[in-house]
């Protein structure tokens, strides 16, 4: 699925401007929400003046977790071919030795990032290499720290071929109970920089990372640790 960019020249342009670091995947529903929490906040201010100005405070508070959903901050990519970062943010509940078989077709490496509404939630590529596969499959919405939600749920699958590697990673974006929608900004053919953004998850989800057994990962974080996109390593390939 992928989003248009027609009309929002001027809306990015201000954002630059005010450097708020927010992806223009998310001017919509700023721009709803934004709408919708100040017709509520004046609807409070005029029915109940009293307490009008307390009340308000609660539309507030979404129409700012809306705009900080939408973040984009700076990320400092770690130097080394050899360095696998993580292409999302949130916390690590997974990490086993499993057969994949959408893209690498073999054993690989998984690593489960679990990302909850308060994450950001663009995700980057784990290292530098050409996109050959994308696959978009529709699915359930269950809950992204169930492991059935894998291969159950809303998700789309990038393959990457590492640049001078002989294996392959595919990285997995699943929508959770909220997220509704999967943006994917990359096509077969591309050439990705390690730390490149290619896509994002809207409202809560999970990013899988598979990395075939050629590749030799050794992994360097564990279950319960916070990664953050484009800047942890999760591990390094030999």
């Amino acid at each position: 699925m992928r989003e248009g960019a027609g009309g929002d020249k001027l809306v990015r342009h201000l954002m630059r401007r005010v450097e708020l670091g927010i992806t223009r995947h998310g001017i919509r529903e700023i721009a709803l929400s934004a709408l919708v929490c100040g017709v509520a906040a004046a609807l409070m201010l005029w029915l109940i003046p009293a307490w009008g100005k307390v009340a308000a405070v609660a539309p507030l508070a979404v129409f700012l977790w809306v705009l900080s959903f939408f973040r984009d901050p700076f990320r400092r990519i770690p130097v080394g071919a050899k360095l696998v970062v993580s292409p999302a943010d949130g916390t690590v509940t997974e990490i086993a030795d499993v057969r994949e078989d959408t893209y690498i077709k073999g054993e690989a490496a998984k690593i489960g990032i679990f990302l909850s509404i308060f994450s950001v939630h663009l995700n980057r590529a784990p290292l530098a290499g050409k996109v050959e596969h994308v696959q978009y499959t529709p699915g359930k919405f269950l809950d992204a720290r169930d492991k059935a939600s894998s291969v159950q749920n809303e998700r789309n699958a990038i393959g990457i071929l590492p640049n001078g590697r002989d294996g392959k990673v595919l990285v997995r974006q699943i929508s959770g109970a909220i997220a509704r929608r999967i943006i994917c900004k990359c096509a077969v053919g591309d050439a990705l920089e390690k730390g490149q953004k290619i896509g994002m998850i809207k409202f809560g989800s999970r990013t899988e990372i598979y990395v075939s057994k050629s590749l030799g990962l050794k992994v360097r974080v564990k279950i319960g640790d916070k990664v953050k996109a484009g800047s942890s390593v999760l591990g390094e390939i030999s």
